[in-house]
C-alpha cells in the first residue's frame, strides 16, 4: 500500500504516521504536523472545531495523492486529519511523504498541504475569547 488516508475523531499519532511511511528505499521523509495555535491575527484562540463532509473529503484527499504520484517521484504518502473540537497544541493534520531523495519529499509534502487547504471539504471554526468565526467557506 502506497497511501494511507484517514479522517479521524481521535488524537493523531505522529510516531505511528512516521513508522508507516518509512521505507527501505527512501532516503527522504518529510512530515508536516499542523498544530492548533493560541492566536490568529492578534486575537486569542481558545479552541477550534473541524467539520468535514467525510465521503467527499476522503475522495478529494485521494485525488491529491494521485496528483502527487504523477508529479513527484515519491514512494509513500500519508494524510491524517482530525475532526471535532481541538484544544491549543492539539494536532489537526499530519502529512508524511517518503521518497528516494529529500527534494521530492519536501515538494510533495508542501503540495499536499497547500492543495488540501484549497480543495478538501474540511471546515475550521475558530473560537476566541470574544466570539467565533468560520475560516474560509462555511459548512
Amino acid at each position: 500500500m502506497k497511501t494511507n488516508i484517514q479522517l479521524l475523531t481521535e488524537p493523531l499519532n505522529v510516531q505511528a504516521c512516521v513508522d508507516w511511511v518509512i521505507s527501505p528505499g527512501c532516503g527522504g521523509i518529510d512530515v508536516f504536523i499542523g498544530t492548533v495555535r493560541n492566536q490568529t491575527k492578534g486575537r486569542t484562540v481558545v479552541k477550534l472545531d473541524f467539520e468535514a463532509y467525510k465521503p467527499m473529503a476522503i475522495s478529494e484527499m485521494n485525488k491529491i495523492t494521485e496528483q502527487v504520484f504523477e508529479q513527484f517521484p515519491v514512494e509513500k504518502v500519508l494524510i491524517h486529519h482530525r475532526t471535532g473540537t481541538l484544544q491549543i497544541g492539539d494536532i489537526p493534520v499530519i502529512i508524511a511523504v517518503a521518497a528516494a531523495h529529500r527534494d521530492a519529499a519536501f515538494s510533495a509534502c508542501r503540495y499536499i498541504i497547500d492543495t488540501l487547504k484549497q480543495t478538501v471539504p474540511i471546515w475550521k471554526k475558530e473560537y476566541f475569547e470574544d466570539g467565533e468565526v468560520w475560516v474560509g467557506a462555511t459548512p
